[in-house]
């Protein structure tokens, strides 16, 4: 018999906590949160991170360097390790792939074609935080699934992550449909280019026009942070939104302002999925810059 419904919230969240993947929130049983991680297991990622920091500190870099490239060393524990680059992008550790220590990494994509070291190392030079990617799980035979990862910035020269994989179906886009998204944003770039910025904006912005397709559309973002064009959220335009994080805590805004001012590139988080009720989905967006004042992506949902 179904007794949720008499459940209050603090034993919906108590009964949540005993799974390390679970709902954000039991407000709504329709909206879907299979890809958050509960906040203790964020505070537990946190921790693990941060642990690894102090003992850099502690027993300083050459050392701890050591101790993280060791499978059996005490910053591995079963699926959570650490891993740690400068910010050249040089692999400095790595206990699952020590023929990659050395290795110049920033150009290393996962199957979706996010770079995923770059990527952490954006979030890095902000300070720290999380990220997705997906990369093999030597708990489950190097099968490739999905990471929820936090990443933080020990000094100048060093930053360190660690990620919990998600209990989740691996989401992969396949080459077709990624390369579709990038020819959409492309075609959107192109017409900003090749128009005015307020003709281009309120193009993106109608819900019936050709920068709409179901799901799939065009948002808008200048380097502020300052919404431009949310054609299924018209309320937020003008509203600076630099700051604002998915479920996980992921700084997409940022994420995608750090990719547009490389010029491109692909970026995950969590995001409501017009084509479902506006309900939570995992998302794939492709950024590009359009000038030095503005950018501009568009999505897919797992």
């Amino acid at each position: 018999m179904r007794r949720i419904e008499i459940l209050t919230a603090a034993c919906i969240v108590a009964l949540l906590a005993t799974s390390s993947i679970g709902w954000a929130a039991a407000a709504d049983e329709n909206e879907s949160y299979v890809y958050v991680l509960e906040p203790e297991s964020r505070e537990d990622l946190i921790n693990f991170v941060n642990e690894a920091s102090d003992f850099v500190l502690d027993q300083g870099k050459d050392k701890a360097i050591e101790v993280f490239n060791d499978p059996n060393g005490e910053f591995v524990r079963g699926e959570l390790y650490i891993i740690a680059y400068d910010f050249n992008g040089t692999r400095l550790a790595h206990p699952y792939l020590p023929n990659g220590i050395g290795e110049y990494a920033l150009n290393v994509t996962d199957s979706n074609g996010v770079a995923d070291v770059r990527n952490m190392r954006e979030v890095a030079r902000r300070g720290g935080g999380f990220t997705y990617y997906i990369w093999p799980n030597p708990a489950h035979s190097n099968a490739e699934e999905l990471k929820l990862t936090y990443v933080l910035k020990v000094d100048e020269g060093l930053w360190l992550a660690a990620g919990t994989y998600l209990r989740v179906h691996t989401p992969i886009f396949n080459n077709e449909s990624r390369e579709d998204l990038v020819a959409f944003v492309v075609s959107a770039r192109d017409l900003a280019l090749g128009t005015s910025k307020e003709d281009a904006l309120n193009a993106f912005n109608d819900l019936n026009g050709s920068y709409v397709e179901g799901d799939r559309y065009i948002f808008a973002y200048d380097f502020d942070g300052n919404a431009l064009a949310l054609p299924f959220q018209p309320e937020l335009l003008g509203d600076n939104r630099i700051n604002i994080t998915d479920f996980n805590g992921v700084e997409y805004i940022r994420d995608m302002i750090a990719l547009a001012q490389s010029e491109d590139g692909f970026v995950y988080y969590i995001k409501p999925d017009p084509a479902e009720n506006m309900t939570q989905g995992f998302k794939l967006s492709y950024i590009t810059k359009v000038d030095d004042t503005w950018w501009l992506g568009a999505g897919i949902y797992a």
